[in-house]
């Protein structure tokens, strides 16, 4: 007969190890998205220059470090900065806004949808799997999680 041991102490370190993990994924595909979104950017500006021969759209290194509230918890970003000098006919400077990360976005709009939903559904009649399913999608939210033995 076999006696399996159970080390709760290594199952807790490794849970928290997969959620690292997670985030770290996230944090590295966002970062990788919003650097081919700054280089689309300066693709279609690149041949515009100024008249001592400088280029009007230049890369200028990250903006601060923020916290952004996905679905699995926060994740630290900083988002690519450009530096775009034309004026179009209006006198209006035209500014380089990152469609995936808004400047001023804390929270992802999944987040900021479901929040609202989980407090009317939950607290109100004790059903969180309306809100869950628009979360998590449907069908997850009922699953139970799997037994561990």
């Amino acid at each position: 007969m076999r006696t399996i041991h159970h080390d709760d102490d290594l199952r807790q370190d490794s849970l928290l190890d997969l959620v690292e993990i997670a985030r770290a994924g996230a944090r590295k595909m966002l970062a990788e998205a919003l650097e081919a979104e700054v280089q689309v950017y300066l693709k279609a500006a690149a041949g515009q220059r100024d008249e001592n021969g400088h280029a009007l759209v230049v890369r200028n290194g990250h903006a601060r470090e923020r916290k952004v509230l996905l679905g699995h918890g926060a994740v630290e970003v900083r988002a690519p900065r450009v530096d775009d000098k034309r004026v179009d006919a209006n006198g209006n400077k035209h500014r380089f806004k990152s469609v995936i990360l808004p400047p001023y976005m804390r929270k992802s709009p999944k987040v900021t949808e479901v929040l609202p939903l989980l407090y009317l559904h939950g607290l109100s009649s004790g059903d969180f799997v309306p809100a869950m399913e628009g979360f998590f999608g449907s069908g997850q939210a009922s699953r139970p999680p799997p037994a561990s033995v």
